[in-house]
């Protein structure tokens, strides 16, 4: 029985009409909630929070992309997958952009009050803070929405405070007086990661300290001379003979004219500058160090908003910057100038706003997290996990990189002197000064019942909040069902199914900020690792390697390239070619090449669609699985199917997206379209519908291959596909759930592979001799096929043969049978895979083309190609190119290298086979 007409597929693929209605289709009909399987281990990835006052950006479209082909994959093996979305309330990020709004409209945060500050600030978030989730759905993210967490829902607010309550009463949370990052800006205190160093030109300033007993002084050599009006104490080396006779004396503090001493300190590099330091416990914590080992006492001359204090004396608030100009100045009318000389050095700046950032000393809140070869401090159980092996990280050269700076990790400052965020929950008293450290608001002082009490006006860290994630969205510290199952438990083996169950996804730069504060968190909390791997990506750059940024001009709107290209496009263009932690370059011909590969897919898919209109369903019967069958392109396709198979779940579950989706893209582009169908197409123009079946299983299962890479098309054409075919298979609504291949090794057949492989090396040896005799397509050529043992392959495969390699008549001999006679022909030498004997084709050229003149024209061709390999050569072997030039034009000239190098190879092939 013939099947009912269905609607026609498109003629083209236009992602516009399809891309929000698949969505959709998802959120009513796909399963995406996962369920509790006791009995088997979870795949878990929680998605990085983005910040709410985030726009997508190609980062987010990266780790979105990566992280749903890893949650679609493992969905489709039958795990329960949980990929949980989220939002960071960004602390600093999130209160600069409501105070900039306030700016605009004449007021700020300090008119208003924290109160009202607060109101202003979750009015901007309800509005504006659903957009980068919305723009996340764009993306086609299969994350579980109905669990979408923010960082300060109650729950994760519950699971901050209870954490900072568990570790202040163990000591490991404490208050005290430090040095400290301070953005003069932001008014805030930073932690070192929230510090980003940059190389500035500057001055190194000699100044003379003159001694204060008898004549003579000491040169110091310092980049901040306005540092120098707090220091107290000039350090040199202890066994720098120019310096030993002076220690102990005393010094007159220029400017201020105060006596400081000279003292000894082994941390002075005697190298740098004039060997001996200007000491400033105030600003500096190499200084900081120094006086805390000599008792020194810290004076500090630049305030919280970055201008010069009471201690400053003459210099009293003036702005850091111009107070510097002034010092110079007074310095050399007073003869204390020994020499300014250019100096490039690094510069410390807020990540946020950029300001230069001023250490200063300040009463904060910190982290004890000890040290990492203290098996029993949080940075030790951090330490231990990786080396111990109970985490991966992916690429393995990371773990060194996490390993270093857990070796030389400090302290963690928590406290922001901000108003949104995490407030800490402490509470002092105005009666007895005591503190009341709480989970839940206290209405009174723990230590005298007063009810005069106070918060503490600070909020936390974002990164503190962040660091619980992986256990606060699951409902931490309460003991719940999603707890119990999706967090690490110690009977979960992360090995068991050949890939891990619990998987960390983000990038390589915030290794430090998030990833390890993560683990420290996790133990510290639940005693467990809070996942079993980490999967670091890197970077995008721009087709020059680039890195990104609005101030270069070379950042690319994610939502504008879906809009052109795609969203199917834009995601496989941005997994192409990569590799675990390696930084990757986008453009648009590489966006372009992958929405071609889209449309090929499509094309593809729309000629096996149409072809399966009007045929018997009786004889598509199988096509799930289909049966043994003798015809030998079908035995090719469907081992080479198996074998891209088990190569794509090899490398995916080595996390080798780059190199899997390689292995679908070649298989499909070359193997499946460009040979397969054309193949297919000849015996279904002589009425053979046998093909029909092994393209639609063909098809069908490289969709479910290609689909956690491309998700849109790949479930568009399927629906298509499945509607028109047998009910086989137990098959659900959605391609994302549907069950991802596995290799079937009863479909293995390396003998087809290697007669199939030796037919297409003929066509295409055929082919090219037409292209580069310029012989017209519609012009058949007489062929004489040598098959050397071959005969029965080619004989049954000549009707693709005649077709795709235009060629009439076709003679097929073996050996010793009597040859046509060729007169002037073309001779190829087509190498048999597997075999020491080649397949010969005559190719006989008399009446064709004119060969006196073709020999002319392609030694002319090939002197062409020899000048223009010379003129390349010559420029990459060039020195001052190779380094200077764009590293974009330098690989464009290495592509043409070869491709000339290619087209000599050819050029002498075809003049070596004419006679």
């Amino acid at each position: 029985m013939a099947q009912e007409a269905i609607g026609e597929i498109s003629k083209a693929y236009n992602p516009a009409d399809v891309e929000e209605r698949i969505f959709s289709f998802w959120m009513e009909n796909a399963t995406i909630t996962p369920n509790n399987h006791p009995q088997k281990p979870p795949f878990v990835l929680i998605m990085p929070p983005p910040n709410v006052t985030g726009e997508l950006h190609l980062g987010h479209a990266l780790t979105a992309a990566v992280e749903d082909v890893l949650c679609r994959w493992h969905r489709m093996l039958g795990d329960s997958t949980l990929w949980l979305p989220g939002k960071d309330h960004a602390g600093i990020a999130t209160q600069w952009v409501v105070e900039q709004q306030l700016a605009r409209q004449g007021t700020s945060r300090q008119e208003l009050g924290r109160e009202k500050f607060l109101e202003q600030v979750w009015e901007w978030v309800r509005k504006y803070g659903n957009t980068i989730d919305e723009q996340h759905k764009r993306l086609g993210t299969s994350c579980d929405w109905s669990r979408l967490r923010f960082t300060l829902d109650p729950g994760p607010s519950r699971a901050v405070r209870t954490t900072f309550v568990n570790l202040y009463e163990k000591g490991l949370i404490y208050k005290g007086e430090r040095l400290i990052n301070w953005c003069v800006r932001c008014s805030t205190a930073l932690s070192d990661l929230e510090v980003e160093h940059e190389e500035l030109n500057g001055n190194l300033y000699h100044i003379r300290y003159p001694l204060a007993d008898g004549p003579g002084h000491i040169t110091v050599a310092t980049t901040r001379p306005e540092t120098m009006l707090g220091d107290t104490a000039v350090a040199v080396h202890p066994d720098d003979p120019r310096y030993s006779s002076l220690v102990g004396q005393s010094l007159v503090l220029p400017v201020m004219g105060r006596g400081i001493p000279v003292i000894a300190d082994p941390a002075l590099d005697p190298e740098f500058g004039t060997g001996a330091l200007k000491v400033t416990p105030g600003h500096d914590p190499t200084d900081f160090e120094i006086g805390q080992r000599h008792n020194l006492p810290v004076v500090t001359v630049i305030g919280p908003d970055g201008a010069m204090t009471s201690e400053a004396g003459p210099y009293e608030g003036r702005e850091r910057f111009e107070c510097r100009e002034g010092i110079v100045n007074q310095l050399e009318t007073e003869g204390l100038i020994e020499r300014i000389e250019p100096y490039r050095h690094s510069v410390g700046h807020c990540q946020r706003c950029k300001t230069v950032v001023e250490p200063l000393v300040s009463i904060q809140w910190f982290m004890n997290v000890g040290t990492h070869d203290d098996p029993d401090s949080i940075a030790g159980r951090a330490y231990r996990a990786v080396t111990e092996d109970r985490i991966r990280i992916v690429p393995e050269r990371f773990g060194r990189v996490y390993l270093n700076w857990l070796e030389n990790i400090r302290d963690w400052c928590i406290s922001r002197q901000l108003w949104w965020g995490h407030r800490i929950p402490v509470w002092y008293c105005r009666d007895c000064q005591g503190q009341t450290v709480s989970i839940e608001d206290p209405d009174h002082c723990e230590h005298c019942a007063s009810t005069r009490i106070w918060q503490d006006p600070d909020v936390l860290d974002t990164w503190f909040s962040s660091g619980l994630w992986t256990h606060s969205t699951l409902g931490w510290p309460e003991d719940t069902d999603d707890m119990r199952y999706f967090y690490p438990r110690p009977d979960h083996d992360h090995a068991t199914q050949g890939y891990d169950s619990f998987v960390m996804e983000t990038g390589y730069d915030i290794i430090f900020f998030w990833v390890a504060r993560m683990i420290m968190m996790g133990l510290a909390n639940t005693g467990r690792e809070p996942f079993h791997t980490v999967f670091l990506h890197g970077l995008i750059r721009d087709t020059q390697g680039v890195k990104m940024s609005k101030t270069k001009g070379n950042v690319l709107d994610p939502l504008q390239l879906i809009d052109q290209f795609g969203t199917d496009a834009l995601r496989f263009a941005l997994t192409t070619g990569t590799a675990p932690g390696n930084d990757l370059r986008l453009g648009e011909s590489k966006l372009e090449s992958s929405r071609n590969f889209a449309n090929k897919l499509w094309n593809a898919a729309r000629f096996v669609v149409t072809s399966l209109e009007g045929v018997d369903l009786a004889s598509l019967a199988g096509w799930y699985d289909p049966p043994e069958t003798r015809n030998r392109e079908d035995r090719w396709i469907l081992h080479r199917l198996n074998l891209v198979v088990s190569s794509v779940n090899g490398y995916l579950r080595e996390y080798e997206l780059g190199e899997a989706q390689r292995v679908i893209y070649e298989f499909l582009w070359g193997e499946f379209c460009d040979w397969y169908i054309e193949m297919a197409k000849v015996r279904l123009r002589s009425g053979d519908t046998t093909a029909s079946r092994v393209l639609a299983h063909v098809l069908e299962r490289t969709l479910r291959l290609l689909h956690p890479f491309m998700p849109f098309i790949t479930e568009e054409i399927w629906q298509n596909l499945i509607r028109r075919l047998p009910n086989e298979g137990d098959l659900p609504e959605s391609i994302m759930n549907a069950p991802y291949p596995e290799s079937n090794a009863a479909r293995i057949d390396h003998e087809s592979e290697s007669e199939m492989l030796t037919i297409i090396l003929m066509i295409r040896a055929i082919r090219n001799a037409r292209a580069q005799l310029h012989i017209p397509s519609g012009q058949r050529l007489e062929a004489t096929v040598d098959t050397n043992g071959l005969k029965e392959a080619v004989e049954e495969e000549s009707p693709a043969i005649r077709t795709l390699a235009r060629v009439e008549p076709l003679y097929i001999i073996d050996g010793s049978e009597e040859r046509p006679p060729a007169g002037e022909a073309m001779t190829l030498v087509i190498d048999r895979h597997g075999s020491e004997v080649p397949l010969v084709v005559t190719l006989p050229l008399a009446g064709v083309v004119d060969l006196s003149a073709e020999r002319v024209r392609l030694n002319k061709e090939l002197e062409e190609c020899d000048a223009g390999l010379e003129r390349v050569r010559g420029l990459l072997s060039n020195s001052d190119f190779s380094s200077k030039a764009p590293e974009e034009v330098v690989e464009r000239e290495q592509e043409r290298l070869n491709s000339l190098q290619e087209r000599r190879e050819r050029l002498q092939e075809i003049l070596t086979q004419l006679p």
